[in-house]
């Protein structure tokens, strides 16, 4: 058994992002990113922080925008547009969740799609689905990332998702497609679901129920990632694989925490530089 480490890939990766900010810089252009942050959510207080820091680490500027808890919609779109259309800033995400009085689906609407580096823009997730997309999901391009950095071949796999949230599920199994893998999205109302699981050579698990699968789910020598992250009984992190009872059952395995979860806010990077060379017309 193998571990895909993704904090190893992580720096791998920051390495190739910041050359690839300093060949922007050279050109006269410095990626910018916006991020937006409603309340004081601790969570997301601790991802925005984390999302700063990353973009410290390969040298893209970073602006961010605290707005109060009680912010309307209307005050949240004049802030977006604006960013919109300053063309100094590449990239913009408001950190979610967004307080309840806030309509998250205008949010995620007004978001310019050159600017959405989510890709959570009806643009981006049509793009997406037909092969042409530029700006990609954080986490499903992070996992593609391991598989290839791990040396892990997609085509002709029998690739199996369970979960089918728009964030990860959906753009997952499309992206899986896209590398021609053969592809199986389960979820809460799929029957049988480890006579599905066992026939996958590619097992991607992300629907937030601790320790879900288990070696009697697994085929032998499967490649398994878990982009669940919760927390046990004891409060320790934890994804949706029973890590101990599946490793000994695979040929590689993503650990919780250390997995994908470093490979989330790489991609962001990535997709922030993607987005300025765009809008500069550089290719």
């Amino acid at each position: 058994m193998e571990l895909i480490n993704g904090k190893e890939i992580q720096e791998l990766t920051f390495k190739e992002i910041t050359n690839d900010v300093a060949s922007l810089r050279e050109k006269g252009v410095e990626p910018c990113l916006a991020v937006i942050i409603v309340g004081s959510d601790p969570a997301s207080r601790v991802y925005v922080n984390n999302k700063k820091k990353a973009c410290e680490r390969v040298g893209i500027k970073s602006l961010e925008y605290a707005l109060p808890e009680e912010t309307t919609t209307d005050e949240l779109l004049d802030l977006i547009r604006k960013l919109n259309a300053d063309d100094s800033v590449n990239g913009i995400l408001c950190q979610l969740p967004v307080p309840k009085q806030i309509n998250k689906q205008a949010v995620l609407d007004t978001i310019s799609p050159e600017k959405d580096v989510d890709c959570f823009h009806p643009v981006n997730v049509g793009k997406l689905s037909l092969g042409r997309a530029e700006l990609l999901p954080c986490t499903p391009a992070g996992v593609i990332r391991m598989l290839d950095v791990a040396g892990v071949e997609i085509e002709g796999k029998r690739a199996v998702v369970i979960g089918r949230s728009d964030i990860v599920g959906k753009p997952m199994g499309i992206m899986l497609m896209e590398r021609n893998a053969t592809v199986t999205v389960c979820h809460s109302k799929t029957r049988d679901l480890s006579s599905i699981t066992k026939q996958a050579d590619i097992l991607v698990c992300t629907v937030g129920k601790p320790k879900l699968v288990t070696s009697d789910m697994v085929k032998e020598g499967a490649v398994v990632i878990d982009v669940g992250i919760n927390r046990n009984g004891e409060g320790k992190l934890c994804g949706d694989v029973d890590f101990d009872d599946v490793a000994p059952h695979c040929s590689k395995i993503t650990p919780v925490p250390g997995g994908v979860g470093p490979m989330t806010i790489t991609m962001l990077m990535k997709n922030t530089v993607t987005a300025a060379r765009n809008q500069n017309n550089i290719k």
